[in-house]
């Protein structure tokens, strides 16, 4: 006699059909939120769900919730869903997701930025979302967010890996401001943006019941709370009370007594998810870090309504139809992007990506004017004097730059930017530390067996030194000049990962599942261990990045802050009084590489050539192999160039030959490259970079080591070059006569595609003329070669349909540098 038993195929189809059908459910939840409707499901299946498992199972006695309702013939319980970023279609697919099923994700291309279109391969055209294959759900950024904050509060750790991760992943130039209102507590669903939480998920518009007249409470129903960021559900739970009513269980918190009727009390809602919340908004300010000038150049050429783009479209347009909703221009910089306080915070920071501090102030000009030709505000311009009073360090700028600023002043206010005095105090401090380097005595030059004190300028104060000079002054800190007075933090050696790219919870994933306290903790997470080598051998250091830790949330700009500090600031940054801080500016500069994903080992791409403090500096890369291992590294290294030697020449971007004179291009050896992941290979035409040299090593000199991990080594000197790779070198007012000096430095290198940037820092440590110092990491290289969009991750669950187009000039690698002299 043969016995048929089902399959996991044909219990799986069972389940899913029970949840579309509706039938033998145990329990009806009786939702309202941004929607209102009945669902009938079944209590074994749902308990697969933190929420519902501490629900049904933790703190509550199974008899109190036997509340059976004639008209749904069962248990019937209600949530009130305060969280107004928690809507329909995202419930639906988080239930359907536990029943085995629901719509596939499909994330529309033009969201989907890639290492070879960094900024979507649809920039700066944008016509729209493209429309998502039959049953689909279509992965709009609205969605997106509203399933990572669904999936968070019912805590579904497997949903919420997977929106994070391609949030993470679409981070770009439309959607890098919702996602950054998100990562900040601005809910969806406000009363000025009135986007609909109330549309169904595709395949699943038969899954809720209306509420009918008929069917309403004996007693109003009170609210359940999101769970705050590390908060178990069952603490949550277990401090609920339990209406006593002979119909319905409804879900309280104790500690939300406030109304949301009122439209001022709606907008002022914060829906905030702690460390990862605090992920978005890291991705959002690294890509802010990378593009922003970019994206000014963009906006400032096109009025608002050439460069808008229909918000809605990015919103809950789940079938891909025309929405309702009036359009709205998406801007970054002008109004209605980012709030002035964000603008003057990006202004300032260390790793926005600008040449010098000229063109910082250029830039800050340009939005500022921008913004001012919609009318003046007293709210922004309280920000626009803070911001060029202390975010841009005209310390570091030539004399010519002082006096033309001096004498800008503004199209619209007819006031100057800068104020005279700021300018004045300056170039006091300019001459200062002139004086400083150019004073010493011959007999002061340090020697190469000196030690790393006798090589310091003698600038350096710790931050006991800072509260014995506010001390001594004995007036109070608001008229204390002592207190008031910058400092610059000296940075120790560290390495850390701001920001990600979806990657790093894709990796996570294939392994173990991770639970809601891991995805928090992972999130949270921004260290990496390093060590040091020094002439090709290792030098273990003690690292103090756990001393003072870069924290990465709202109050820092999520890592966007810079680094100066007032007096009084220090000594509450610094209890321990131990940290080193400089009262003179570091210099700020960026630095970009075209060609990086051809380099050959043992050749270099040199950036621009800088002068600061005296000496000549500039920035290379070069790609190092580890033998017997076969892994990749790339070093970027900060070179003190000796002012006799040829300058090298710096990289540059050269458009791609036309098609007709592509053979000697093809011919060249290396041009392969990984395209739409690690298999495929093919030969495609390059723009050649004249500044690629070979590496030549002077007799008797040291290579650099390749540790295992992150590493700083110094370098060979310098190589030779011929007449034809070589450049002019920059304006010298003076120079440093000491063959050795004390820097520090901090490099921060964007991601492809902007959205996570690896920040290496130095503390201070001997640099003598022609020697190099540096990091070299595999986690620069890995990702230029892995297309983001094209993740198999997500196969079964979702699509993401990719193009090809040709390569631009922001196919790049981006690093801005920070160097100061102790």
């Amino acid at each position: 006699m043969n016995h048929h038993f089902p399959s996991p195929t044909d219990l799986q189809s069972h389940i899913y059909a029970s949840l579309l059908q509706g039938t033998t459910p145990d329990v009806a939840l009786r939702i309202r939120g941004t929607w209102s409707a009945v669902y009938r499901l079944h209590r074994v299946v749902l308990i697969q769900s933190g929420f519902f498992q501490s629900l049904f199972t933790a703190g509550f006695v199974e008899s109190s919730l036997n509340r059976r309702s004639p008209k749904y013939g069962c248990d019937i319980v209600d949530l009130v869903f305060t969280d107004r970023n928690i809507t329909r279609a995202a419930f639906e697919v988080c239930i359907a997701r536990l029943y085995g099923g629901g719509p596939p994700l499909h994330v529309p291309s033009a969201l989907v930025p890639t290492a070879d279109h960094p900024l979507t391969p649809s920039f700066p055209a944008f016509d729209g979302l493209d429309t998502a294959p039959s049953g689909h759900q279509l992965a709009t950024p609205f969605l997106l967010l509203s399933l990572l904050a669904t999936s968070i509060y019912l805590s579904i750790p497997s949903i919420a890996t997977q929106a994070l991760s391609i949030i993470l992943s679409t981070v770009g130039p439309t959607t890098v401001i919702p996602y950054l209102n998100f990562a900040l507590g601005k809910p969806l669903i406000t009363h000025q943006l009135s986007l609909d939480g109330s549309q169904s998920a595709v395949g699943l518009e038969n899954l809720a019941l209306p509420i009918g007249e008929d069917d309403h409470d004996l007693y109003p129903p009170l609210k359940a709370t999101k769970p705050n960021d590390l908060e178990d559900v069952v603490d949550l739970l277990s401090s609920a009370t339990l209406k006593d009513d002979p119909c319905h269980t409804s879900i309280a918190s104790s500690d939300e007594s406030s109304s949301t009727d009122s439209a001022e009390q709606d907008d002022d809602i914060v829906c905030h998810y702690g460390a990862v919340s605090n992920k978005i908004g890291e991705a959002c300010s690294c890509w802010l870090a990378r593009w922003a000038a970019d994206m000014l150049s963009f906006e400032a050429d096109r009025s608002q309504s050439d460069f808008g783009i229909n918000l809605s479209v990015l919103s809950n347009n789940n079938r891909s139809q025309p929405s309702s909703f009036p359009p709205s221009n998406v801007v970054i910089l002008g109004r209605g992007g980012l709030s002035a306080k964000w603008v003057a915070a990006l202004v300032a920071s260390d790793t926005l990506f600008v040449k010098n501090e000229r063109h910082r102030y250029d830039f800050a000009r340009r939005v500022v004017e921008m913004r001012r030709a919609g009318g003046v505000l007293p709210e922004e311009e309280n920000e626009w004097a803070t911001m060029f009073k202390t975010g841009i360090y005209y310390t570091n700028m030539s004399m010519e730059d002082i006096i033309a600023i001096s004498c800008d002043t503004s199209s619209v206010t007819k006031e100057p930017f800068v104020p005279l005095r700021i300018l004045q105090a300056a170039h006091w401090s300019q001459s200062v530390l002139r004086h400083k380097i150019t004073s010493l005595p011959p007999s002061a030059y340090p020697l190469s067996s000196g030690t790393a004190k006798e090589k310091e300028l003698g600038v350096a104060l710790s931050t006991a030194d800072i509260l014995s000079q506010i001390s001594n002054a004995d007036l109070p800190e608001a008229s204390n000049p002592e207190a008031q007075k910058a400092y610059y933090l000296v940075p120790n050696d560290s390495s850390r990962r701001i920001g990600d790219n979806g990657t790093a919870f894709n990796n996570a994933a294939n392994g173990i599942p991770m639970s809601m306290d891991e995805i928090f903790k992972f999130t949270d997470s921004p260290s990496v261990p390093a060590s040091h080598s020094s002439n090709g051998r290792t030098v273990h250091k003690q690292s103090n990045a756990q001393a003072y830790p870069l924290t990465t949330s709202e109050s820092t700009f999520f890592g966007l802050l810079s680094s100066r500090q007032t007096a009084s600031s220090c000594v509450v940054y610094d209890p321990s009084g131990k940290a080193k801080w400089t009262p003179h500016p570091p210099c700020r500069f960026s630095v970009e590489f075209w060609d990086f994903d051809v380099l050959r080992e043992k050749n270099r791409l040199y950036s621009n050539t800088i002068w600061y403090a005296g000496s000549l500096f500039n920035v290379y890369i070069q790609i190092v192999r580890k033998k017997g291992q076969g892994q990749t590294q790339l070093g970027v290294y900060v070179h003190r160039q000796s002012s006799i030697d040829s300058i090298p020449q710096p990289s540059r971007y050269i458009p791609s030959t036309p098609p007709d004179n592509q053979n000697s291009s093809e011919s060249q050896p290396g041009a392969m490259r990984i395209r739409n992941g690690p298999t495929a290979l093919s030969p495609i035409p390059l723009h050649y970079s004249p500044s690629i040299y070979p590496l030549a090593y002077a007799p008797n000199s040291a290579r650099p080591s390749s540790p295992a991990s992150n590493s700083s080594s110094p370098s060979s000197p310098s190589p030779s070059f011929s007449n034809n790779l070589t450049t002019r070198a920059p304006t010298q007012p003076y120079r440093d006569p000491r063959p050795m000096i004390t820097a520090y430095f901090t490099a921060s290198c964007a991601s492809a595609t902007g959205s996570s940037q690896t920040r290496f820092s130095s503390a201070p440590d001997a640099f003598s003329i022609g020697q190099s110092w540096g990091w070299k990491s595999s986690s620069l290289k890995s990702e230029e070669y892995v297309d983001i969009g094209a993740d198999e991750d997500f196969d079964d669950l979702v699509s993401v349909p990719r193009k090809s187009k040709p390569k631009g000039k922001e196919v790049s690698f981006r690093a801005t540098v920070v160097l100061g002299l102790v």
